[in-house]
């Protein structure tokens, strides 16, 4: 421990309590890996704290004693943006200990959230206000509020209710110099310049360590159907999903998925059987849902399925026939990613391209990749309604997951991510940054883009103290981590 960081813990310790400070090495192990084990750091210390008033003073006295300080919630980072670095300059600040659900107002459709508070235990709030958290992903039983503010996590309900920007009304954030900025008022007109919460989503605790949040709900479903599709290809899938949209806005997830991939999930998961018989290329999930009783999701999804097997966009369908049908057809795509994992080493990526362009996408950079790197397995699935791809390449057949990982799953990224932006894409759809893609974003962020990233950083956070080695580096070129 530094001299400057046990100047701190002197100076915050008091103001935390036993519970807040955490120094012994086996306390703090957990912490100090990121979710996929990519990741590994050193932290001098986790800090606890149990309000906003104490976030304040932890980041004040590390503003003063110039210690950096790596936010942290529910540790279930894709890109080990939760991680500290392995030099031990950092402390982690832990948000989890402030977990209040501070009021959900159903007549109003908000609720106001501390930063710890877990996504189920938000959306089992809202339910019992008779309202709906409309986000939800694999993570949703450890993930926290202020993880998916900060990262501006998106999932698998994207389509209708757009990412956590969307649903994110406003924020309470303590800024680098310990002071607060208090947003949760939520107000609908706010002409005072520059949008300070819409700064702070997304930004990965770079600019402001995000404490409690206003999120906006929606009705409680009164009905919803599921159905699982199976498709020639890519291209007949978005033409479905066209389909579906001019026939209303019922539908709120639509999620492609390769033959080959559901195979991995069948295989996974023990009692998961296929949803429609025989071999097929491609599957589609859908959910269309419903607030009212006078409207019929089902009556929806069964006439526009009828027509598209008329016209040969689908070559088999079935609907859920009861809750328990539809909860299996989504734990086989909730299962999609573990799935993938325990096929073997493969380099991941959350990467997006315009809508129209994903089918293309899908299946020429699988074509690229193999050609490029022989014996890899190249392919993707995801959230064809916003263009999301989680795009796999597995390594071949035998490789060392040690060897692999160090010198050909970083080439293949790179590879993949130039395709990605040839098509006009994103290197990070939903999962953000992190210490992961910082390279990437250095290499093939536009130049502007770059420069005011980094001005903006430097304006708010001059001393580099918050998340140093996330996001973006206040150096030309951000090196690689």
């Amino acid at each position: 421990m530094t001299p400057a960081q046990a100047a701190m813990l002197e100076e915050i310790a008091p103001r935390l309590g036993a519970r807040g400070v955490a120094t012994d090495p086996a306390a703090l192990a957990p912490w100090l890996t990121d979710w996929r084990g990519r990741f590994r750091g050193a932290a001098a210390a986790l800090l606890s704290p149990r309000s906003t008033a104490e976030v304040a003073a932890v980041v004040a006295a590390a503003a003063r004693h110039r210690v950096p300080l790596v936010p942290q919630g529910g540790n279930t980072s894709m890109v080990g943006g939760a991680t500290p670095d392995t030099d031990g300059a950092a402390m982690i600040l832990s948000l989890r200990r402030m977990d209040r659900v501070r009021r959900v107002d159903g007549a109003a459709m908000q609720a106001v959230v501390e930063a710890g508070v877990i996504l189920d235990r938000l959306q089992e709030a809202a339910a019992a206000a008779r309202a709906r958290f409309p986000l939800t992903l694999g993570a949703r039983g450890s993930a926290t509020i202020g993880g998916l503010v900060s990262t501006n996590a998106g999932g698998t309900q994207v389509l209708r209710y757009g990412t956590m920007r969307g649903l994110t009304l406003g924020v309470e954030a303590v800024l680098a110099d310990g002071s607060i900025h208090d947003g949760t008022a939520a107000l609908k007109k706010d002409n005072r310049g520059y949008d300070l919460d819409g700064l702070l989503v997304g930004a990965e605790g770079t600019l402001g360590i995000v404490t409690a949040a206003t999120l906006r709900l929606v009705p409680a479903v009164a009905a919803r159907t599921v159905a699982w599709v199976a498709v020639p290809d890519p291209d007949a899938a978005l033409a479905l999903l066209r389909r579906f949209e001019r026939a209303g806005d019922a539908v709120e997830s639509f999620e492609l998925i390769p033959g080959d991939t559901l195979a991995a999930a069948l295989a996974y998961l023990p009692d998961a059987r296929a949803p429609v018989a025989g071999e097929h290329r491609w599957h589609v999930l859908v959910e269309a849902t419903s607030a009212g009783a006078e409207r019929t999701p089902r009556d929806l999804v069964e006439r526009v399925l009828a027509a598209a097997l008329d016209d040969g966009l689908v070559a088999d369908a079935t609907l859920a026939e009861s809750e328990a049908q539809a909860d299996a057809f989504w734990a086989i795509r909730d299962s999609l990613s573990a799935a993938e994992r325990a096929r073997g080493p493969a380099a991941q990526h959350d990467v997006s391209v315009p809508v129209e362009a994903m089918p293309r996408f899908l299946l020429e950079a699988a074509v690229a990749v193999e050609a490029r790197f022989p014996g890899t397995s190249a392919g993707g699935f995801g959230h064809l309604g916003d263009g999301n791809v989680h795009f796999h390449v597995r390594a071949p057949a035998g490789a060392d997951p040690d060897s692999w990982y160090a010198e050909g799953a970083p080439a293949a990224s790179r590879f993949v991510h130039d395709l990605v932006v040839a098509a006009g894409g994103s290197i990070s759809a939903e999962h953000g940054i992190g210490r992961m893609k910082r390279g990437e974003l250095a290499r093939l962020g536009p130049p502007a883009r770059l420069a005011v990233l980094r001005a903006i950083k430097r304006a708010l956070d001059p001393r580099g103290i918050l998340n140093p080695g996330a996001l973006i580096d206040l150096a030309d070129g951000g090196p690689v981590p």
